[in-house]
């Protein structure tokens, strides 16, 4: 088995604004060098998690695309091709092996399995980052759902041109990525384990999510939302990523799977007013029907938190068997909010634009 230490003082992952979730121990495990495969790992979590593995001394290569530049450091040996293309990575593999591979990125059946094609007999360890959307495509799914919840009918596809379709699409591709890992595993022993995940903060979020909501409540304008209650939410902080992926190549049982959340149970509108108060602003928030919302195009955009389509994690197995304790908001917001507001991003042009409709629709209403 695959054996790396992860939780070490030194593991300055995010900003120097930001930290880790817990004070690392570095006697957790042992820190024997290892050779990572990180497929697609120059944006968000899969940033984070070549840093924290580079500081702890293991090799770390990267495939991706390679169209825009990145900011890993030299150490991390890149490799480049179109995860879209058949084959593509094996020819950037060219038949190279690896202690462990972590896949980031694969949205349909076929990207796991022309992962299998091109690792099976060379990885000692296959972690695939998977979604809790996997439930919400099936019929009837508690919630929170259990690991042992995903087996059953899936719900008929919403229609084709609504918002609603992307998602489902989302979840029935990250299940068909699942089931070809389970199928390698039953025919062949391939060595997979499968995270699941909700909603994912930090410091690098391409999103911009948890942006959206300090841009609006900064400007001082009215904050869309639906009047129906969405779902509970229970998020993720991407350190708490890093530390699962690391304990599934370390202490998981091949061939399981795991969801990783934390233990929240926030509202929404709740979420909104401790946004608010880290802010120091006070909320301003109109409620409108979401078929309404839906009409003027303006949702899930104006409040994606408010989503029905929110996944509910049960995580008691993630915690007794890999020993996690993800942090909840009360952890990570104080700080992801300080860091927004500390240096803010620049808005799009497609923000821009969203937010006036937001506005126009929100005086309508008032009239």
């Amino acid at each position: 088995m695959v054996r790396i230490g992860l939780r070490d003082p030194r593991c300055a992952v995010f900003d120097t604004t930001l930290e880790p979730p817990s004070a690392f121990n570095q006697n957790d495990v042992s820190l024997a060098r290892v050779n990572m495969l990180i497929i697609g790992g120059t944006r968000f979590v899969g940033h984070h998690l070549a840093i924290a593995l580079l500081e702890l001394g293991h090799r770390v290569t990267v495939f991706r695309r390679g169209v825009t530049p990145d900011d890993l450091p030299p150490e991390v040996e890149r490799l480049a091709g179109d995860r879209a293309e058949p084959g593509a990575l094996a020819r950037a593999l060219g038949g190279r092996s690896f202690d462990a591979a972590v896949d980031m990125i694969a949205m349909r059946g076929a990207d796991t399995r022309d992962a299998i094609q091109a690792l099976e007999g060379r990885v000692g360890r296959f972690v695939h980052i998977s979604t809790g959307s996997v439930y919400l495509v099936r019929q009837g799914c508690p919630a929170p759902a259990r690991e042992e919840d995903y087996d059953g009918p899936l719900i008929l596809p919403p229609p084709a041109s609504s918002w609603e379709h992307r998602e489902w699409e989302y979840g029935v591709g990250k299940r068909e990525c699942e089931d070809a890992l389970a199928e390698a595993r039953a025919a062949r022993g391939f060595p997979a384990v499968r995270l699941r995940m909700p909603i994912v903060h930090g410091p690098r979020d391409p999103s911009g999510r948890l942006a959206g909501y300090v841009a609006r409540l900064a400007d001082g304008g009215p904050l869309l939302v639906p009047e129906e209650p969405g779902a509970p939410l229970r998020h993720l902080y991407a350190a708490d990523v890093v530390e699962g992926v690391v304990r599934a190549m370390t202490v998981a049982e091949a061939g399981s799977a795991y969801n990783v959340a934390s233990d929240d149970l926030w509202s929404h509108r709740g979420f909104v007013a401790r946004v608010a108060e880290l802010m120091g602003v006070d909320a301003r928030v109109v409620q409108l029907p979401r078929v309404r919302l839906v009409a003027a195009g303006l949702f899930p955009a104006c409040a994606p938190f408010a989503s029905p389509w929110m996944s509910i994690l049960d995580n008691a197995r993630a915690k007794a068997d890999l020993g996690l304790s993800p942090l909840g908001f009360e952890g990570f917001l104080p700080r992801l909010v300080g860091g927004l507001l500390a240096r803010p991003p620049e808005p799009t042009a497609a923000f821009l634009a969203q937010r006036a409709s937001e506005r126009r629709l929100a005086e309508l209403s008032a009239e």
